[in-house]
C-alpha cells in the first residue's frame, strides 16, 4: 500500500471524527431545555453501539446456534445485574460449550 494513501486516509478519518464531535458543541451552545431531545441524545451512543455489535454477535462463534446461546446467556446475566466481566465470560463460555457440543454430535 502507498504511504501517502494511508496517511491521507488517517487524516480524513481524524477530520471526520473531529467534525462529528465538534459540530454539536458549535450548534448547541446553550443547554437544551426539551426533555425529549435530551433523553433521545442520551441514548444515541447506546443505540449506535448496539447496532454496530449486534449483527457481529450472531456470527462470531462460527454458527448461529452457539452465538445465540452466548447471546441468550449474556442477556440473562445482564438482566440480573451482573458485571461486564461476568457477562462477557459467561457468554463466551456458553458459546464455546454449545459449539463443542454441536461438533461432538456431528462426529
Amino acid at each position: 500500500m502507498n504511504t501517502a494513501y494511508v496517511v491521507s486516509c488517517a487524516l480524513l478519518m481524524a477530520g471526520v471524527t473531529y467534525v462529528i464531535r465538534m459540530l454539536p458543541m458549535a450548534v448547541f451552545q446553550r443547554r437544551l431545555e426539551n426533555r425529549f431531545v435530551r433523553s433521545f441524545l442520551a441514548y444515541v451512543p447506546y443505540a449506535v453501539l448496539s447496532a454496530m455489535t449486534f449483527p457481529q454477535i450472531l456470527y462470531s462463534a462460527g454458527g448461529t446456534a452457539a452465538s445465540a446461546a452466548g447471546l441468550f446467556l449474556a442477556m440473562v446475566l445482564a438482566f440480573r445485574g451482573k458485571g461486564l466481566l461476568v457477562v462477557a465470560l459467561g457468554a463466551a463460555t456458553a458459546a464455546l460449550l454449545t459449539q463443542q457440543l454441536l461438533l461432538a454430535g456431528v462426529r
